[in-house]
């Protein structure tokens, strides 16, 4: 919602010494005076709005970030994000009246548009880019600028490098493929990290298993409805019959977020 802030500046008014009152009419002066003409303040700035295609040098902070309008810069520069997709924010409820860009409603409709969208760019499917360490993140502006009316949304493509650190892109990501996702232990083992695949590793994901339920179930339960798909997928990655793979359960901040399966790994 546009809010227009107008400034109106006081009338100040100078007054000069009048002449005595048996002064003669002709030598009278009129007193001089000055009015300052009231002025309006210019509107607020919404700021410019993000164009598809434009890449930004991100840090992992900046990533996860969702409020904020980071600086482009050119795609031949070194960048760890590339825009994929701009959209309009409803920030309007049915009663009328207006959301905060980090509302929960305004968080769902980014995330829903984005993660979407993703696959599309990519040229993926969804179950595809399970196994794969290219994410969406997604900014929209900040308050102030909202309020002066700024309503975009935006949706970038980065990829994960390892923990705490991102990937640099190239410079067009329209049906790229990406790392895979791998990493340097065995999950549930201290030594346990995920990476990209063109990293050193010991163990790579090879498949997903849908959980379904509306609450995380037991890590029992999990693992009974991984254990066969772990399984064949394990034996068909190797002709060892001594077979080793590994299952990783969603955590509940992982169920939150909205990843409703497990993963399954097998040695590199």
């Amino acid at each position: 919602m546009r809010r227009l802030l107008a400034a109106l500046a006081a009338a100040v008014v100078l007054s000069g010494c009048t002449s005595p009152t048996d002064a003669p009419a002709d030598d009278t002066k009129p007193s001089p005076s000055a009015t300052s003409t009231p002025t309006e303040a210019p509107a607020p700035d919404p700021g410019p709005t993000p164009e598809v295609g434009e890449c930004h040098a991100l840090s992992m902070r900046q990533a996860v970030a969702v409020v904020g309008r980071t600086a482009p810069v050119a795609c031949r520069r070194p960048h760890t994000a590339q825009t994929y997709f701009v959209g309009r924010l409803d920030l309007t409820t049915k009663s009328g009246f207006t959301r905060r860009v980090d509302s929960q409603a305004a968080q769902r409709q980014m995330s829903r548009a984005c993660t979407t969208r993703l696959p599309r760019h990519l040229g993926r499917t969804p179950r595809e880019l399970r196994l794969s360490m290219v994410r969406a993140v997604w900014f929209g502006p900040s308050q102030a600028r909202a309020e002066a009316g700024a309503d975009w949304f935006r949706c970038d493509i980065v990829a994960v490098a390892s923990p705490g650190a991102l990937l640099r892109l190239p410079r067009r990501t329209k049906g790229w493929d990406g790392p895979l996702m791998c990493a340097t232990a065995a999950p549930g083992t201290r030594g346990f990290r995920r990476v990209g695949c063109g990293a050193k590793h010991t163990w790579r994901a090879v498949a997903t298993v849908d959980i379904p339920g509306r609450r995380l179930p037991t890590r029992g339960a999990v693992a009974a409805r991984m254990d066969q798909v772990c399984r064949d997928v394990a034996a068909d990655a190797t002709d060892d019959l001594d077979l080793m793979w590994s299952q990783e359960s969603p955590t509940r901040e992982q169920w939150a977020a909205g990843q409703r399966y497990g993963i399954c790994w097998v040695p590199a």
